[in-house]
């Protein structure tokens, strides 16, 4: 006997979309990415350039996204034929962006990784005594720290030159084993492939069930994270030269502002802080209820994402204010980038605190959290996507298990590179060319011309009204038609004008290939939605002219969803039919 086709899922609460939307856009770029972008480009100056791109570009796209899902009840590649048939390659390029952002499950492991030697006393950061240190190696013992202050010990901290710090070291030789460059992977690191397995293991089983074990999961891996910060928060201001720290975060450099990089630096914080064009928001909007009202939902969503960046850059940098006071050093000689500003600077000044080992062990099990959150809402959105497009054979019981075990295990296996002595220059390759960038300006300007102009912003302020019963500001069409295009087609002009090539820290430069190999995966990200989009031209009957009308709006209506002139329709027929009633 053939087994029935399961109906699509949907979330059990409200509460479950909100911690799950929310665990999916507060994530590791909240935590180390805003705070060192503020104190790069200018302290609060920083938060203009920020605001103007969250108000403008960040909110719109954001609300745009969950009422697609809702709208639509379909993931991000089927959504499309009831919206823009013409945009219907956005899908593909959303999926080959969740592809590379599969890369980020490596970064769970190094969390981990970090997690576990919390519990060691003294951590092996802390000090000069373990197989992986060089004799330039200086511990954060108490002599050193004495000495440095009272300036009879001179250490670069930061160059690595002269000497290296303990942390760097651990981060360098003791987790990743770097090798010289991208052209030497050398050998796998047992610890951190055992770490990586756990990470996708973990993964799996949140969304193994689909959104009846995520809504569960949410419960905790979205609140914990803020417990957490909450914590380190409180700590970190009550140190001594917190205050130092923070200032140094938020001292406004007004100059910073005419430069061009800043600004570019804060949309590309906005675009990936509020998870945009990635498919995750279409994703799980797809799960709510058709009268949900998602207007509310994605104002407030928006509000708690740039919120939490704020706050996090207080709990960061009172904690670097901390450590510059103990090593007797200026706050910007210990603020580093990206993975250095969570595992090396953080640590670094962790390992200074009275009871190093609890404020470690909360601060790692906070980052694994956040990323989870992350990795697992691209994971369901790529699961949801092959369940979409082949609902007949995959909505069967246990076939959605299967599929995601097969596909968890065949990207894990192909990670193997990255726990490698070289897979970390692979990791950041893939990070800047890949995930960022002028890609994602593309979808999002894909995005806004497929809604704004095909199926009608005030169409869609229709759809929003009906669904949620509240018709959203006149703002959001503006935006949605001129504003957020005009902005992100701006902004991706200026990527290639004002293009820098990928460097890391100590100076390393990338072979040409690995360029080469970087532009093609930008690339890749692209020509999914010209391709497509020829290809139905191509294959549709009639003129060009007839063609583009057919592909340019959409083939159906949702069968949930009525126009106000269809409902009023129906409620006439209805009450004429109880009239002849007798």
């Amino acid at each position: 006997m053939e087994t029935s086709v399961e109906k699509r899922e949907q979330w059990t609460r409200k509460r479950e979309y909100i911690l799950a939307s929310a665990g999916n856009v507060v994530g590791l770029g909240n935590m180390w990415r805003f705070p060192y972008l503020c104190f790069k480009n200018g302290g609060g100056v920083f938060l203009l350039p920020y605001c103007f791109f969250a108000v403008l570009c960040g909110l719109p796209l954001f609300l745009l996204e969950a009422v697609i899902g809702q709208y639509a009840q379909e993931s991000s590649m089927t959504c499309w034929v009831k919206i823009c048939p013409l945009a219907e390659g956005t899908g593909y390029s959303i999926l080959i962006m969740q592809l590379y952002s599969r890369t980020y499950a490596i970064i769970l492991a190094w969390a981990l990784f970090y997690f576990l030697y919390s519990f060691r006393d003294p951590l092996p950061w802390a000090t000069c005594d373990n197989s992986w240190n060089t004799e330039t190696c200086v511990d954060l013992t108490s002599a050193n720290m004495t000495g440095i202050q009272n300036g009879n010990l001179t250490v670069n901290w930061t160059s690595g030159n002269l000497s290296m710090s303990s942390v760097s070291e651990f981060w360098e030789r003791g987790v990743l084993s770097m090798s010289e460059g991208i052209e030497v992977f050398g050998t796998v690191k047992w610890r951190l492939l055992l770490c990586l397995l756990a990470s996708w293991v973990i993964c799996y089983f949140c969304i193994w069930k689909g959104v009846r074990s995520t809504g569960k999961v949410v419960y905790f891996t979205a609140l914990f994270p803020y417990v957490m910060l909450v914590i380190l928060l409180i700590r970190g201001l009550t140190l001594p030269g917190a205050w130092n720290g923070v200032v140094y975060y938020l001292y406004p450099d007004l100059s910073r502002l005419a430069d061009l990089q800043v600004w570019m630096e804060a949309c590309a914080q906005v675009l990936l802080s509020y998870g945009v064009a990635s498919g995750t928001l279409i994703t799980l909007g797809s799960y709510n209820k058709v009268k949900n009202n998602c207007y509310k939902d994605s104002l407030w969503l928006c509000v708690l994402n740039s919120c939490t960046s704020f706050v996090a850059g207080f709990a960061v940098f009172s904690a670097l204010g901390f450590m510059a006071e103990k090593q007797g050093l200026p706050v910007d000689k210990v603020v580093k980038s990206g993975a250095g500003l969570a595992f090396i600077a953080f640590p670094q000044a962790v390992a200074m605190m009275p009871v190093p080992q609890l404020w470690a062990a909360c601060f790692f099990i906070m980052l694994l959290m956040l990323g989870v959150d992350s990795v697992f809402a691209g994971l369901e959105t790529l699961t949801s996507t092959v369940i979409d497009m082949y609902p007949m054979q995959m909505r069967r019981p246990w076939r959605r298990e299967i599929f995601l075990l097969l596909f968890c295990s065949v990207i894990f296996l192909i990670q193997i590179i990255l726990t490698t002595q070289g897979g970390v220059y692979l990791v950041q390759l893939i990070d800047h060319y890949g995930i960022t960038g002028a890609g994602l300006l593309f979808l999002c300007l894909v995005h806004c011309v497929a809604v704004g102009w095909a199926f009608g912003a005030e169409r869609m302020c229709d759809v929003i009204e009906d669904m949620t019963g509240q018709k959203p500001c006149v703002f959001f069409k503006l935006c949605w038609r001129y504003i957020t295009p005009l902005i992100c087609m701006v902004c991706f002009i200026c990527t290639f004008l004002d293009h820098k090539p990928l460097t890391v820290s100590g100076g390393y430069v990338y072979p040409d290939w690995a360029y080469g190999l970087g532009s093609a995966m930008s690339l890749f990200m692209v020509v999914p939605v010209p391709i497509w989009a020829a290809s139905k031209i191509w294959f549709t009957k009639g003129t060009i002219k007839e063609r583009l009308l057919i592909l340019w709006y959409p083939a159906c209506d949702p069968i949930k969803y009525k126009s106000k002139e269809d409902s009023l329709m129906n409620d006439t027929e209805n009450k004429k039919m109880s009239e002849r009633e007798p």
